[in-house]
């Protein structure tokens, strides 16, 4: 029986989980582990604020117990990492967190990276986890898009001001490597790499790739 990775946005836009399903769709292989992805229902339509990512943690937890059994690991595909201790803490099962996880592998393609974020609000919990995982000084900055997450799907929007705040990381900021931070973003991770010419991290895929290994090579917390 193949393993499988569940992934969960936790918020309850159905559009963000399928840009989710499609950024994994290059890690799925034959032999598996096969990759899973699911909408949190008690979730809000976007989680835009630090009570967002508070109001999640109890239904996210309760998620991965119920379903614990029939998963080798858990993604937590939102850029805040809502839970994911919390989470941790309810599974001996890997848990990975999109931020976390998009940020490290940043840091293995270049010196400095950047974020862009959705919201200028947004910025200031990022910044406190950046300075949790001590590496506030690998940061070049973060930009915002101006844009909520229900909006994100709206490419005429969305595009345009992701390439223009890439290339702000890029050269005003000195970023040799941008990280996309948010989930809703997923699908314009190769497109904004080709127009802003440095590698961009999408950090579901990057959190998948890892659970793949730690499912592969199994380990455990």
């Amino acid at each position: 029986m193949t393993e499988t990775i569940l992934v969960i946005n936790p918020n309850s836009n159905d559009a963000v989980t399928r840009g989710i399903d499609e950024a994994c769709a290059p890690l799925r292989m034959p032999g598996g582990p096969a990759i899973e992805c699911v909408t949190l229902r008690e979730g809000p339509p976007g989680i835009e604020t630090q009570q967002h990512v508070d109001g999640v943690v109890s239904p996210l937890v309760n998620l991965v117990r119920k379903n614990e059994a029939g998963y080798a690991a858990f993604v937590i595909a939102c850029y805040s990492d809502p839970g994911l201790h919390s989470v941790r803490e309810a599974t001996r099962k890997p848990v990975l967190g999109i931020s976390e996880c998009g940020i490290l592998t940043a840091l293995t393609l270049g010196q400095k990276f950047g974020v862009i974020a959705i919201l200028r609000q947004s910025i200031p919990r990022h910044l406190r986890y950046v300075g949790a995982l001590g590496v506030t000084e690998r940061l070049a900055a973060e930009v915002p898009v101006g844009l909520p997450v229900a909006e994100l799907a709206d490419e005429s929007k969305t595009f345009a001001r992701m390439v223009e705040a890439g290339r702000s990381l890029r050269d005003d900021h000195g970023a040799d490597v941008v990280v996309m931070g948010c989930a809703g973003m997923a699908r314009y991770r190769k497109p904004l790499q080709d127009e802003i010419r440095i590698p961009v991290v999408e950090p579901t895929q990057a959190a998948v790739t890892m659970a793949i290994g730690r499912v592969r090579l199994g380990w455990q917390t």
